[in-house]
């Protein structure tokens, strides 16, 4: 096990590390920034500070700074590159932002294990351009939705030996589209907080299952409402509480059969129901309430639902006022929104009536 100081990683052909990161900076000056996002990570990765400064993706609203300690990165990593068999001069791509855990993740493994990083900058194409034969993507349901609907890419990708897919639910439809593919294909289960995933589950292939298989080190039990608890010691120094209702197996797997809170995962990007109807609310003048339906593309596609009242009026309203990751999908006109016998909106409900009325 190297240093930190030591640590070095392949990039077009050549090994960069703490040593010549000058040199790496002078290049990404030229190639732009996302080159020289990587060369910002790696500074504050080379830094005495025994931390990074991350930002949580917003399930719970506005993302928050999160400080993740250098040595459990370090052995997210490990755990990574052990499971699914990366060994030095793999290649993996970098194609997601470095804002936030999961592209940071992928450095760190390529420090870790002395992997050939492979660039490409953050779209929904990440194929789109010819590459060399991967070992190791990681990309959201998004990217792999828009590559899978251009031959060309979908060829690109169908000769990675291994995909995972996280930050995102993946729709049933995403999933029968991977069956075929040659790729080792893996939804992972994680969050910030545990410095990317702590379980993956195969969604292809004879090992495809329903069931998240756990990392070794990691424990799981469920909390008095059913949700997931995970213990984690070479990543979270304490217990992490989930909002993940999940029916668990004696061997450790697990499911997930829904979320606690009203989180909408929409292309990667996390929506709460409840912000996004105050948004609304001076301007529909009747009962109506945020939810969401499964969605091949996106994952998840915000709906709203609303009792009877004219609809341009909202329509052009969300048009000109909402961000475009906001903006419903769909707006269905329902009888009656469902709510709880004290007068809460009924969230199972809404989606259950959105689903059978979409």
């Amino acid at each position: 096990m190297v240093s930190r100081d030591e640590q070095t990683f392949l990039l077009e052909g050549k090994r960069y590390g703490k040593a010549n990161l000058a040199e790496l900076e002078r290049l990404a000056e030229r190639r732009g920034p996302f080159w020289q996002d990587l060369c910002a990570f790696l500074a504050e990765w080379y830094a005495e500070s025994p931390t990074v400064l991350v930002h949580t993706s917003g399930s719970t609203g506005t993302p928050k700074p999160f400080l993740a300690k250098k040595e459990q990165m370090e052995n997210s990593a490990r755990l990574t590159c052990d499971v699914l068999g990366l060994e030095a001069g793999d290649r993996a791509l970098l194609c997601m932002p470095l804002r936030y855990i999961a592209g940071k993740m992928v450095v760190v493994r390529a420090l870790v294990r002395g992997l050939e990083l492979v660039l490409r900058e953050p779209s929904g194409h990440p194929f789109a351009t010819d590459l060399p034969t991967l070992k190791f993507a990681a990309l959201v349901p998004l990217q792999v939705y828009d590559t899978l609907r251009v031959p060309a890419e979908a060829e690109r990708l169908a000769r990675t030996t291994c995909l995972i897919i996280g930050g995102g639910s993946i729709d049933p439809e995403l999933e029968q589209a991977l069956a075929t593919l040659p790729v080792k294909a893996y939804s992972t289960y994680g969050m910030t907080e545990t410095l990317s995933h702590i379980a993956l589950r195969r969604l292809n292939g004879a090992e495809a299952s329903p069931w998240y298989r756990p990392f070794p080190t990691v424990s799981l039990r469920l909390s008095g409402e059913g949700t997931l608890i995970i213990r984690a010691p070479q990543v979270a120094d304490a217990e992490l509480l989930t909002n993940d209702v999940a029916e668990l197996r004696p061997d450790g797997c697990f499911r997930i059969l829904g979320r606690k809170d009203n989180t909408i995962n929409t292309g990667g990007i996390k929506v709460q129901a409840e912000a996004l109807e105050e948004e609304l609310r001076p301007i529909i003048p009747v009962p109506f309430a945020i939810t969401s339906v499964p969605d091949p593309k996106f994952g998840e596609a915000i709906v709203l639902l609303v009792e009877s009242t004219p609809l341009e009026p909202i329509r052009h309203y969300i048009a000109d006022h909402l961000e475009a990751y906001k903006r419903p999908k769909r707006i269905l006109q329902v009888e009656q929104i469902p709510k709880t016998e004290t007068g809460k909106v009924r969230r199972a409900g809404c989606r259950e009536l959105a689903i059978k009325n979409s």
